[in-house]
């Protein structure tokens, strides 16, 4: 699994990413990532792919449009665990979580980028309307 350090230097660089500056923004980025997770990151924060739920009492709840299914992304986990993130996609699976190659998928980084840059499609979502759509993605 990666370590809390390269865990905490992601999460700085994505915290740090700018439109204005996007070309400096674009090589922090790919100091982490190879160029075809960002370049699918992106094009699904262009496509407005991720949908950010929120409850009235302020709990977040993300979902990116991929090409074959919506997945549920959880971008940021407690600080404590191994994994930081989760998304329910078969990359996140292997490339993350089996081969430990990858730091998180295509979606997953999407979710943080349209969260920093303000580009989520954002829903309100009732909360037994949240609790449906969270039993229907347990697997």
């Amino acid at each position: 699994m990666p370590s809390f350090g390269l865990q905490h230097v992601t999460q700085a660089i994505i915290s740090s990413f700018r439109e204005e500056e996007f070309e400096v923004s674009l090589e922090k980025l790919q100091s982490i990532f190879p160029d075809a997770t960002i370049v699918a990151a992106l094009d699904l924060v262009d496509r407005g792919n991720v949908i950010k739920y929120t409850t009235a009492w302020g709990r977040c709840h993300y979902e990116v449009l991929g090409s074959t299914a919506t997945y549920t992304v959880f971008p940021s986990l407690f600080p404590s665990t191994s994994v930081s993130s989760y998304c329910t996609c078969p990359a996140f699976a292997f490339s993350v979580l089996m081969a430990e190659s990858h730091l998180m998928c295509k979606h997953v980084l999407a979710s943080c980028l349209a969260e920093q840059l303000s580009r989520c499609v954002e829903r309100p979502i009732s909360d037994e309307e949240l609790v449906a759509k969270m039993a229907g993605n347990v697997y």
